[in-house]
């Protein structure tokens, strides 16, 4: 079985954070496990924390927060640059 690669959503129920939803859902591909996590879980909160995750939405793939996500919003072209949509080899 192929490898799939780990798509984390870090939301608050915002229309940013449904927008960036659609968006990652949108370009993610079938070897994509896209998991949508709620900031107002205390656990997602701490584990968000320990990732660098200063602002939401944010996303995390393969357990690296995607760069355009470490300063502000999300950015379609450098989500597909960390792996979003692209089969592992």
């Amino acid at each position: 079985m192929a490898r799939k690669r780990n798509v984390e959503i870090f939301v608050a129920g915002c229309p940013v954070c449904q927008d960036t939803i659609d968006l990652v859902n949108r370009l993610a591909c079938p070897s994509c496990a896209v998991t949508v996590l709620d900031m107002k879980d205390p656990k997602v909160a701490a584990r968000a924390k320990g990732l660098g995750i200063r602002s939401i939405p944010a996303v995390v793939i393969d357990g690296a927060l995607a760069e355009c996500c470490a300063g502000r919003g999300v950015d379609e072209g450098m989500l597909r640059a960390a792996g979003l949509g692209q089969p592992l080899p």
